[in-house]
């Protein structure tokens, strides 16, 4: 893969049937992660060994940047409000797309009496984890 360009990495979050680029994003996250589940025994030959399998997946994502739009705020703070899961879709430039449904789990919203409205939001993955190219 060669060198992508951040702004194109973006978030999709499905608001009434569609699936919508959350705006004003100037930096995202995302971490796919693998827990395990350690099975050493004596039997082990003092080497670590993990059950094939086990443990959780898990995918978390994050991004902070400007406020532009009410529609996008609003539906992502019903999510949170209401413990809701919403289905989101992260993009990877010349990666693929990860699809799940996400829990909201943080929405931060600041502002400076000289500057713009920023947010900031973090996501965490319920269920199957999709991934297509």
């Amino acid at each position: 893969m060669s060198a992508q360009a951040g702004k194109d990495m973006i978030l999709k979050m499905d608001i009434a049937g569609t699936k919508t680029i959350i705006g004003g994003f100037r930096s995202n996250s995302f971490r796919l992660n693998g827990e395990t589940v350690e099975v050493t025994n004596k039997g082990s030959g003092g080497m670590r060994e993990f059950l094939e399998g086990g443990g959780v997946k898990s995918l978390s994502t994050s991004g902070s940047g400007l406020f532009v739009t009410d529609d996008h705020m609003v539906a992502v703070q019903t999510a949170l409000l209401t413990g809701s899961l919403v289905d989101f879709d992260i993009l990877i430039p010349g990666h693929g797309t990860f699809s799940a449904h996400f829990a909201v789990t943080n929405l931060e919203m600041s502002g400076e009496h000289n500057g713009e409205v920023t947010f900031s939001v973090s996501l965490e993955s319920s269920g199957p984890i999709a991934f297509a190219v």
